[in-house]
């Protein structure tokens, strides 16, 4: 199944995923093989035990797969980016949670999401989708900007794979979608420095989802105002506040605490 293609720098279609890094495109042939169209891998670059990992994960694709032995360097103009650990795998776009289908899924399993209002950096995105698959959030709701038609990959390389272990839904008005989540049951918290609850010393109701908002502006009026309550991280008061994937992480593990004890 292996073939040369060491000048192979064609795009992404326009509704697929490119996903590269190791740990990224690991979590894609194994979580969605049916989707995935070709990898393209510079076995050179690879650690010895990835490429075993990745020895034994391409016996196991289906024929259509196409796998293209490449170089770093053609990787690296493919994916716009050195961090791509010697690896790029192509798939049909992912499959997004329709707002329907998020109700259904919040409420009858009493379950817990993240939403994300206006938070634009891929490198944060990428850091808040690991430590929720880790700590086991349901869903993450990405609001606008929305990506379209996929997550930045750079967003999908910085999970390390936690993009394909949680359900992912997206909306272009979050204070909207929010508002149909609470008239269906589900409590809605935002983080806010000023919130009055610490969040350290709240119980997290079931189902609910937890809002953090822009880096540098935190939640939008609308979004706050669908907010049942506003939970806040107490610190020292030597620096403003917490870079927001850093507070996320803290909060998911407040959050997901019930889950786990």
């Amino acid at each position: 199944i292996l073939q040369r293609g060491t000048e192979r720098t064609e795009r992404i279609p326009e509704r697929g995923d490119l996903v590269y890094g190791f740990r990224a495109s690991e979590a894609v042939l194994i979580k969605r093989a049916a989707s995935v169209h070709e990898v393209l891998v510079d076995f050179g670059q690879l650690e010895p035990a990835w490429r075993r990992s990745l020895d034994g994960l391409l016996r196991t694709l289906p024929e259509h797969v196409r796998v293209t032995e490449t170089t770093s360097t053609v990787l690296q103009r493919l994916t716009e980016s050195a961090n791509h650990e010697g690896i790029a795998v192509r798939a049909a776009a992912r499959t997004w949670v329709s707002t329907k289908e998020l109700k259904r899924l919040l409420v009858d399993g009493k379950s817990v999401a993240l939403a994300l209002d206006r938070v634009r950096n891929p490198y944060n995105i990428g850091a808040i989708l690991r430590s929720a698959a880790f700590f086991g959030v349901d869903i993450v709701i990405l609001g606008a900007p929305a990506p379209q038609p996929t997550l930045p990959s750079d967003a999908v390389r910085v999970a390390e794979g936690g993009a394909e272990h949680i359900r992912l839904a997206r909306t272009t008005d979050l204070a909207e979608t929010l508002a149909q989540l609470r008239s269906a049951g589900v409590k809605v918290l935002g983080a806010e420095n000023d919130g009055a609850v610490d969040a350290f010393s709240f119980r997290f109701p079931r189902p609910c989802v937890l809002v953090l908002g822009h880096e540098r502006e935190g939640l939008s009026d609308r979004v706050k105002a669908n907010c049942d309550q506003l939970v806040a991280i107490r610190g020292s008061g030597a620096v403003q506040s917490l870079n927001v994937a850093i507070a996320a992480s803290l909060l998911i593990g407040e959050l997901t605490r019930a889950e786990r004890t």
